[in-house]
């Protein structure tokens, strides 16, 4: 596999990045693909089917500069936070391994480098429905997938020192979402590590997950092709800068 090393940018950057590679991978001009990142500035993904009317305080957001962008993974409204969220991006043939055929596990096998970042820290850390990773029982994680002609592309949040003060303002969570996890509030919902006790910076938090990552797959480190560049570039100008996709319903 390969790993590309930390690339900080624009959330329609980022996700024109994780687009090209999944085409380029789906055309076998780049292998299985891990990559860490950070939304700079903080920003808002949206889920390919979500309404980001329903989901996001749009004036909230533009009161504090916060872009929002759409995916083209499934799963709900996220903030990344420039200050405490990393995002980690796996993009890799189903025939990797055998758990990737399903999808519930293949969400964990994809994401199990974060909950082993978590444990080596000392956290009671586990997976939770579908797509979620929980310390103590509250959301520090969350992932979403795509599937593509027998590639999978699956991308999800590392909460460090996400400003939850923040989330709470920008991001609409329904009541009835809260009451079916059991909690009343935003607060008792997500953690972070900063909230857990363990303050970390984002090169600290970025070391962790890389090494985890390394630990759990095969890799070597490399850059993005030319190809894969040109691509994202284009991807860019044609669906993430474009309202009618990242307003659409």
């Amino acid at each position: 596999m390969r790993f590309i090393p930390l690339i900080v940018a624009r959330p329609e950057v980022q996700m024109a990045i994780d687009e090209a590679i999944l085409l380029a991978r789906i055309e076998g001009k780049v292998p299985d693909t891990v990559r860490l990142y950070a939304f700079s500035p903080s920003s808002i993904t949206i889920g390919r089917f979500q309404s980001v009317r329903h989901d996001v305080d749009l004036d909230e957001a533009k009161r504090l500069g916060i872009p929002v962008v759409r995916r083209i993974t499934g799963g709900g409204s996220v903030f990344h936070d420039e200050f405490g969220e990393i995002t980690y991006s796996v993009t890799a043939s189903e025939n990797l391994h055998p758990a990737l055929k399903n999808v519930e596990s293949s969400y964990r096998y994809l994401a199990g480098p974060l909950l082993d970042a978590l444990k080596e820290l000392g956290l009671d850390a586990g997976f939770s429905g579908l797509n979620d990773i929980t310390v103590n029982g509250k959301k520090i994680s969350g992932s979403a997938q795509t599937r593509r002609k027998g590639v999978i592309l699956q991308h999800g949040t590392f909460m460090y020192a996400t400003r939850v003060e923040v989330l709470g303002k920008v991001l609409r969570v329904s009541r009835l979402k809260l009451q079916d996890k059991g909690v009343s509030s935003i607060w008792e919902r997500v953690t972070t590590l900063e909230r857990e006790g363990i303050k970390l910076n984002r090169w600290e938090a970025y070391e962790l997950l890389r090494q985890s990552f390394f630990s759990a797959f095969p890799m070597e480190e490399g850059e993005l092709t030319d190809y894969e560049l040109e691509l994202a570039e284009r991807l860019v100008e044609e669906r993430y800068e474009d309202p009618e996709w990242n307003e659409m319903r």
